[in-house]
């Protein structure tokens, strides 16, 4: 394979840079498939931009799989739309929800709940909490955020999805060390002991529910909720939502609208998921731990969101609101309304496949491995980890390239089992940020799909607290590297830290705004005014 050195980093960043600068990300993103195409070619490169495209789809069952959920999601969401069940459901949350606090609160819950899965995560706590946020004048930005920030940094630190992949990713790294077989420590083992130095994934779920708590925002986040509590306009004038419900389809005409047309739906999906999760799982004698290792979690998705959509229809057809017919168009519809998100799914797999071809992640990694202080090793794996993240968009890719160099050069360093640990847990910590700071993530996209936000206004506004905790979290790694601390009395240090930091840059962005930091809690107790403040 042809060697593209630092030309490599070109077409993701040129695509990031231009999709927050334009906030264009359909555009953005061609283009920068494009470049890779130029650049790998040496010429027009038009026809390696295509394959590469249609690659993204058609050489990859997983992200086929997560294509239908997504469209079945979506006409899930337009069904319970159609039979009121959004309507029924935030009229009942908003008896028992009369707060920003509240509402924040039972976002940040539901998210450290639905742990298995942070698909799953985002479709079932973004369709359950956007309507209910609307009403409280919450922007879909900061919905966004506490949905994307309880979403894979939950899955990752709990028995779910995600732990398969990253126990074959230890062992992976294990195989490439001098170490006999039986010299390798369990897999598992390993991955309970890296759970501390997985700073970010920690301080992300802990600074959730600190702006939640504390009631303070700060970057364009402040200015994303001082729009929506003094205006009510719950997205920005010029936003591009991923999914506008409403818009598309219209107001529902039920005259009535029942909890069960909202719960059952839901209530299918998690059971359905989870029940096909541990069915493709088991085999004879296995034990649980094996069962929910050994899953086919995208499949099981597929069956969920597919019960979901079936159990609408048999609401439709039982309760008389809708017939066969009107169910099949809502149907179709519903898939319109996810064809933005499927549009820069493919796009953004499509980069994926752009920096496999010119080595980026490779390339990046040959340069990182060349700092070798102890010390240091665990934040230069984080940071590495965060910009192969970010660059493409992929953490479980990430972990596949960085996780099977990293460990080597950790025992190589310390012979030390306890380094490998903290080196395996900065890199899921690094590839769970690049993953959220990154506009070409999948998960960033279906956190700005279910919460119906501006994809490219959910990254702005996130970055500024996804900037905040990997921060935190880096500095925490390298005071571990130079006293080996037990990690875990470092993560009060921490949470201490985030919350100190939240109370002082939210008071100075008020005071630049001539506000007080906590004006925007204010601003929701009194009526919307026409001209808003930003």
């Amino acid at each position: 394979m042809a060697e593209f050195g630092a030309l490599s980093l070109v077409p993701p960043l040129f695509a990031i840079g231009l999709a927050i600068v334009t906030r264009k990300a359909v555009l953005s993103l061609f283009l920068g498939v494009w470049s890779g195409g130029v650049i790998f070619t040496g010429g027009v490169g038009l026809g390696q931009t295509f394959d590469w495209i249609a690659a993204a789809v058609g050489e990859s069952t997983f992200h086929a799989q997560i294509l239908i959920f997504t469209l079945l999601l979506g006409s899930a969401v337009a069904m319970i739309w159609r039979l009121g069940g959004s309507h029924a459901v935030r009229d009942w949350a908003i008896a028992r929800l009369d707060s920003r606090r509240k509402v924040g609160l039972v976002t940040w819950l539901l998210g450290m709940l639905l742990f298995f899965d942070d698909y799953a995560n985002t479709a079932v706590v973004g369709s359950t909490m956007r309507d209910v946020s609307d009403h409280l004048h919450i922007s879909r930005e900061k919905l966004s955020y506490l949905v994307d920030s309880t979403a894979a940094p939950v899955a990752t630190l709990a028995i779910s999805s995600w732990v398969a992949f990253q126990l074959s990713m230890i062992e992976s790294g294990y195989e490439a060390t001098d170490l006999a077989a039986s010299e390798i420590p369990d897999a598992f083992a390993v991955f309970l002991r890296s759970i501390p130095y997985n700073t970010y994934a920690i301080l992300a779920v802990a600074m959730v529910g600190i702006v939640v708590l504390t009631g303070r925002d700060y970057g364009e986040m402040l200015t994303a909720e001082r729009r929506a509590a003094t205006t009510g306009e719950v997205t920005r004038e010029d936003a591009r939502p991923m999914q506008d419900v409403a818009a598309e389809l219209g107001e529902p005409n039920v005259e009535d609208p029942k909890l069960l047309a909202f719960f059952l739906p839901i209530g299918v999906l998690i059971a359905i998921t989870l029940g096909s999760a541990l069915y493709t799982g088991y085999s004879p004698g296995a034990s649980l731990y094996d069962t929910i290792v050994d899953a086919d979690y995208a499949v099981a998705l597929i069956f969920g969101s597919f019960g979901m959509v079936a159990s609408t229809y048999a609401i439709g057809v039982v309760t008389g609101e809708l017939s066969l017919g009107e169910s099949v168009d809502t149907t179709i519809d519903g898939f319109g309304i996810m064809l933005t998100a499927v549009t820069i799914l493919v796009l953004a797999w499509a980069i994926g496949n752009v920096v496999e071809a010119l080595g980026t992640g490779e390339y990046v990694g040959r340069i990182a491995g060349q700092v070798l202080d102890p010390a240091l090793l665990p934040v230069v794996v984080l940071f590495t980890a965060a910009f192969i993240a970010f660059s493409t968009g992929s953490s479980w890719g990430t972990m596949g390239i960085v996780t099977p160099i990293a460990v080597p050069v950790a025992w190589d360093l310390t012979g030390g089992h306890a380094m490998v640990a903290a080196v395996v847990g900065s890199v899921f910590s690094g590839a769970i940020f690049g993953d959220h700071a990154s506009p070409i993530s999948d998960t960033t996209v279906l956190s700005a799909t279910f919460t119906g936000a501006d994809l490219v206004d959910h990254v702005r506004t996130q970055l500024y607290y996804a900037v905040t905790v990997v921060a935190v979290a880096a500095t925490l790694l390298v005071i571990w590297g130079y006293t080996r601390v037990n990690p875990w009395l470092l993560l009060p240090v921490g949470v201490v830290a985030l919350v100190g930091l939240v109370y002082g840059l939210s008071s100075v962005a008020a005071r630049r705004r001539g506000i007080d930091p906590t004006d925007v809690a204010g601003a929701e107790r009194r009526a919307p005014v026409e001209d808003g403040d930003d």
